[in-house]
């Protein structure tokens, strides 16, 4: 009788690890920024309609990269989660910490009992009432999560936009700067050659704005962001 094949749970885990940031790496990179009226999202996607970046609730929003139909999937949990939480309590007690856990908790049970690991990285942000009540929180594949503060990158090219953002990020920026950054950032994908040129055509943007009455996400066009960042070109 042959011997059962044996793998260690530590390289069991490693190849799970593996497989999972791999998935991650192939995908365009998300950057997520505090500024002064709020938090940005900003996305490297071309698809007006396979969105990386949602609203769950009132106050929070949703960003991730990797595999889009698993992400997805995660995103509907999320709303549906909030809805029922603020329908059955009130609508303050749906809270982007609450969210994240929930993210994690599920995260942490498929990268250990299912078949295969999700391929995601997801950031949870809740904009506050002022810059020290923001938080964004930044889960992985295997369900843990990291309290971000300034900003939070994900995707393929994190590394290299993440130093970037961590030599040139400033607290109290205003939109058009912060897309500006955020852009700058995304253009440098880590093959070593000059920074490319990103239009508003190829980008996914949106923001929580901080004073906005009840519901503080919206999109923002390719007309507005070319404007912003002509703006921001323009004054810097």
């Amino acid at each position: 009788m042959s011997m059962p094949f044996y793998v260690s749970p530590e390289q069991y885990m490693k190849d799970r690890a593996d497989f999972a940031r791999k998935g991650i790496a192939r995908g365009r990179s998300v950057v997520v920024l505090q500024y002064a009226g709020g938090i940005l999202f900003v996305a490297e996607n071309p698809s007006t309609s396979l969105h990386k970046i949602s609203e769950i609730y009132d106050r929070i929003g949703y960003a991730a990269v990797g595999k889009y139909n698993e992400f997805e999937n995660l995103r509907v949990a999320g709303v549906r989660l909030a809805d029922l939480r603020g329908y059955s309590y009130d609508r303050r007690d749906v809270t982007g910490r609450a969210l994240a856990n929930a993210y994690a908790q599920t995260l942490g049970t498929i990268f250990t009992t299912e078949p295969k690991p999700y391929e995601v990285e997801i950031v949870v942000a809740e904009v506050g009432s002022s810059p020290e009540r923001d938080q964004v929180f930044r889960l992985t594949y295997d369900g843990s999560v990291a309290d971000e503060h300034g900003w939070a990158v994900m995707g393929g090219s994190s590394d290299v936009i993440g130093s970037w953002l961590s030599e040139h990020y400033a607290q109290g920026m205003d939109l058009a700067g912060a897309l500006g950054l955020a852009v700058d950032g995304l253009a440098r994908d880590g093959s070593g050659e000059a920074p490319r040129s990103l239009a508003g055509a190829q980008l996914e943007v949106a923001v929580l704005e901080r004073d906005r009455p009840r519901r503080a996400f919206r999109r923002v066009r390719a007309g507005e962001i070319d404007r912003l960042l002509a703006s921001r070109g323009a004054s810097g």
